[in-house]
Formats: structure tokens, sequence, C-alpha cells
């Protein structure tokens, strides 16, 4: 939490645990072991900033009623020096605080004097975080599913950086296995079509225009000469020719995108330099492998899993997991992250298990290992889902959706709601520019402050900085909730950071639109007294520092002009 809302809390926290203390020692409480209480904000901000309930939970303790302890305890408070301007019991036994003006005016301070650091913390302490999203198969563009994992990888690395920890984005890509393979089959088939009658395409190979594109750019270079060649030299000419550029083209649409990798991370280097092999070895001597039908099983069963599953088929060919389990020992042991986070689609919840109780077996925490399981998503036009195929070629791009949607709008749409849940991306609302637009009604909030800060300064009206006692000044019940609601930006990003979700800070920005939108509508900036307005510019400002921060940790835009 920030600084200062850190302060009140502590204060508040000191003020109650001293009164208790004191009534101990005086006889009006008996000597009891004090437990931990709660400090929360109340449901209805009227009732004060804060809500404690100390006498609830020591009722049993010291064996009175809650309304009883509460009235002892706040007979005994020492508030001097303190943010606490006054307290009250409610309910039963509830204690409220309110806090001073002072505290409210050094809350727009410290929002105007951290600018862009606002709202970031150490609360990660500095701990190695490696964030793996997308990690498409390189065998084709990217599809709408990509574009949510994208968005939702980038902004959570970012929130991540924000609370303290230090992350590098990664992106896995998969040029070999069976995926590669089929790659190398459909590039094969639709390059001797060119030249063959009679070559039909498997129900299971890749039916898309880029394949076709691929061959035929093949062909300009090397005419018919790989038609007669053995065919596993003509699928390695093919792959070495297409995936280089599928590669290139994941990097440029994902630099549209505006992700930007730390490395990209070649399935094939696992293969090359033999971490593949070497853990395989390292599975067989912990014990929890056994050889069935010629092949290598691993124990899962004794790791939680509902089944053992294969790690080298009978013919020597590792299963897909072995390189999965080796990177991942890569990113813990060889490289030292002390977590690692993958953000996978829902159809890998089965997959988790498995990877972690490999990874327990090589004597590594699982606990290191998070995965962020995303639901799918459904494009909806004039309220009618879009139906695609990607095996038919008619996939909806992450290119395609980003050609007719703005960035800013994609990105923060995707980060709407918490990835384990469904999302339906309304196209139409995207690019509507108006406040039903969420992402327009946050960028338009910001360029309004910009707006009103610029036709001041035409007005002559210059910006200067505000004294203690003018911010204190901020007391109308729209300016307070305002500034209180800033005051939570810090707390907000270590819960978002902690519940790896976005969309946490996502809604916070939409709130703290509103809230401004409701400030601004009640509390006059133009026209006021001297002081009196200053104090609004400095709110206004501090508003605008907080929304652009927000929205730069998401990499949106903030326009000052719209």
């Amino acid at each position: 939490m920030s600084i200062l809302v850190s302060k009140a809390k502590e204060q508040i926290n000191n003020a109650v645990i001293s009164s208790a203390k004191s009534a101990m020692e005086s006889g009006l409480l008996q000597q009891a072991e004090l437990t931990e209480f709660t400090i929360e904000t109340p449901a209805n901000r009227e009732h004060g900033d804060y809500a404690v309930n100390a006498a609830m939970v020591w009722a049993r303790v010291f064996h009175k009623s809650p309304r009883q302890i509460a009235e002892i305890l706040t007979g005994g408070f020492d508030l001097n020096g303190t943010y606490i301007k006054s307290c009250e019991i409610a309910g039963p036994g509830f204690i409220n605080f309110c806090l001073s003006d002072e505290y409210y005016a050094d809350i727009v301070s410290d929002v105007l004097e951290k600018g862009a650091d606002y709202g970031r913390s150490d609360y990660g302490k500095g701990q190695r975080v490696l964030v793996e999203f997308v990690s498409a198969n390189p065998t084709g563009p990217m599809h709408i599913g990509n574009a949510r994992g994208g968005a939702l990888g980038d902004c959570l690395a970012s929130v991540l950086q924000a609370a303290g920890y230090y992350t590098e984005r990664e992106f896995y890509i998969n040029d070999a296995g069976n995926q590669i393979n089929k790659f190398g089959l459909s590039l094969d088939l639709r390059y001797l079509q060119l030249y063959k009658s009679g070559i039909e395409m498997p129900e299971d190979s890749y039916h898309g225009e880029d394949i076709i594109e691929h061959a035929k750019a093949f062909a300009e270079i090397y005419g018919d000469s790989y038609v007669e060649k053995d065919e596993s030299e003509r699928r390695a000419a093919l792959v070495e020719f297409a995936l280089p550029k599928n590669i290139e083209g994941l990097k440029r649409d994902l630099g549209k995108y505006r992700i930007k990798y730390d490395t990209w991370f070649k399935e094939s280097t696992l293969h090359k330099n033999g971490e593949t092999d070497r853990i395989i070895g390292l599975l067989k001597e912990s014990g929890y492998t056994y050889t069935q039908d010629g092949a290598l099983w691993f124990k899962a069963t004794e790791f939680g899993c509902d089944k053992d599953f294969v790690l080298v088929r009978a013919n020597g060919v590792p299963t897909y997991i072995v390189p999965d389990i080796a990177y991942h020992y890569n990113k813990l042991v060889t490289r030292k992250f002390d977590k690692a986070i993958d953000v996978l689609g829902a159809d890998h919840h089965g997959y988790v298990p498995r990877l972690k109780g490999a990874l327990t077996a090589l004597g590594i925490d699982a606990d290191r290992l998070d995965v962020v399981l995303m639901q799918m998503v459904r494009l909806v036009r004039d309220g009618e889902v879009i139906k695609a195929s990607k095996r038919s070629g008619k996939a909806i791009t992450l290119v395609t959706l980003l050609d007719e949607v703005p960035i800013d709008a994609a990105r923060f749409f995707f980060n709407l709601r918490e990835p384990n849940t469904h999302f339906d991306f309304d196209l139409d609302l995207a690019v509507n520019e108006s406040n039903s637009n969420p992402v327009y009604y946050v960028q338009y909030a910001y360029a309004r402050i910009c707006s009103i800060i610029r036709n001041l300064q035409a007005e002559g009206v210059v910006m200067r900085s505000c004294s203690r006692s003018e911010l204190s000044a901020l007391t109308a019940a729209e300016e307070r909730e305002l500034i209180y609601y800033i005051g939570t930006l810090t707390d907000e990003i270590v819960a978002s950071a902690k519940a790896y979700d976005p969309a946490k800070i996502t809604h916070y920005v939409q709130e703290l639109a509103t809230k401004f939108h409701k400030f601004y509508s009640a509390c006059r900036v133009k026209g006021e007294s001297e002081s009196l307005m200053q104090a609004r510019l400095a709110l206004c400002k501090a508003c605008a520092t907080v929304i652009k921060n927000v929205l730069t940790l998401m990499k949106i835009n903030a326009p000052e002009k719209m």
C-alpha cells in the first residue's frame, strides 16, 4: 500500500492496541493475549474512512460485549499527532475512524510529487519472475485466443513490475515435435500440388492460405527441383524456409500489439543442448519411473494425478511433455527464476498437475510454478457470435482483429474480465466512440482533465504548487471520495499482482473515471476563489496522473485531446 495509507492504518492499529494495553493495566479489561483484527473500508463511506472489528474479535478474550469493549477502547485513544480526526462506535461494536483534512491533502501532494512512479511499491522485494504467455505454435498466424493471452500476460508482467518484482517476458517457440511435423506435411503436400494432380490434404493437416503462400514462395525460388527428392529432405527444406518467416511474423504482429519479449526461447535448443535427454535421466534417477510395454512411464499418481503418463514411447521418441518439463527445469533451476508464471488456455487444466508432479520428482518446489488458466473468447457482432474454424483457414487472427479494432480497445477489453471467465468481445462496442465504450470512457476522463488545464492556461491561469492548508480545503464529499480512491492505487496493484488478475486495475481505472466525472459535475474549478481553484486543479492533475499511470501499465494511450 502507499506510504500514507500504510501510515494511517498503522496509526489506527497502534491506537487500538495501545488503548487495549492501557485498559488491561488499569483493570478496565482483564489481562489477555491480543489477537489480530482487521482494518477495512466500510461499505458505507458515510460511516468513516476505516472500520475496525477489534471489539468484535476480542469479545471472547475479554468476556464482555463488543459494545462495552469498544467504549473502553475509544475512551483510551490518544490520537494526537496522527491522521485520525475522530472515531465513533457503530452497530454492535465496530469502531469507525475518520481521517483528517491533512491526510487528504497529503495524498494529493504525494501523487503530484511521485508522478509516474505513484502506485509502485517494493512489495515483491525484487523476486525474479518469468512470465511466459501466448507461445503460439509457429505453424500459422495467431488467433483470437492468443490476442487475449497477449493482453493478459503483458499487463500481468507490468503489474508485477509495478508491485516490486523483477519481471521478464518470454515466448516459448514450439519449433519441434508433432506440430512441426504436421507443418512440414502440409507444406509438402501444397508444394507437390503445384506440380502433380490428385494430391489431397488430410483432414488433420493445416488448410490455411498461409500454407499455400509458403509453398508458392518456395516454388518461385526452387521450382520443381525438390519434387523428386526424398520426402524427409523436401519437408525439412520447406520447414527451414517457412518457419523463420512465421516466427518473424509472430514477432511483427505481437510488436504491433505493443508486446516486447525479453526472450524468444526455442524448444529445439532443449534437444540440441541435451537438456531433454538429461531430464529423462534425472527422472529415472528419481525413482518415479517404470517401464511397461517398452515405454518409459512417470508415476504421476504418486503426485495426485488421476493416472500415470508416458515419458518416452516404445519407439524411443519422447512425448511432448518431456521438453516441457525440461523447459521449466531450465526456468527454475538453470536460469534461477524464483517464480515461473505460465498463461495457458483452460484446456491445459489436466496438464498442470502432471507438470508439477514431474517438477516435484526432480526436487523442485512445485509452488514455484503458477499457471493462469484462461477461458475462451467469442467475437460478437450485431449481437451474434462470429463462428470460425482454424483448420479451414478461416480463423479470426490477431492481425484481422487489430485491423478492425483499435489496439487500445483490444488490450483494454481483453483485461475486462478475470482470466478464468469466458468473455464475449463486442466488436461494435470496441469501435464505439461514446461513454458506453469503457476504454473511451476512461480516456475521455483523462482528456477532459487535460482540456480543463489547457483552457484555464489559455485564460492566463497557471497551475502552481498548493500549500497543505489549501489542499485541506478539499472537503466536499465528491472531492474526498476521489482522493480516497486515488490513495488506494498501490493496494489495487498489489492485489492484482497477488491474484494474477490485471482485470482488477482495469476495473479500478474505470471506477476512478466515474469518481472524477462525479467530482467535476459537483465541484466547479473555474469561478471559485484562486486558492480553491488551484487546489481543485491540483486534484484534477493528481487524478490525471493516476489514470495515465494505470493506462501506461496496460500499454494503452492516454490522449490529451479527443
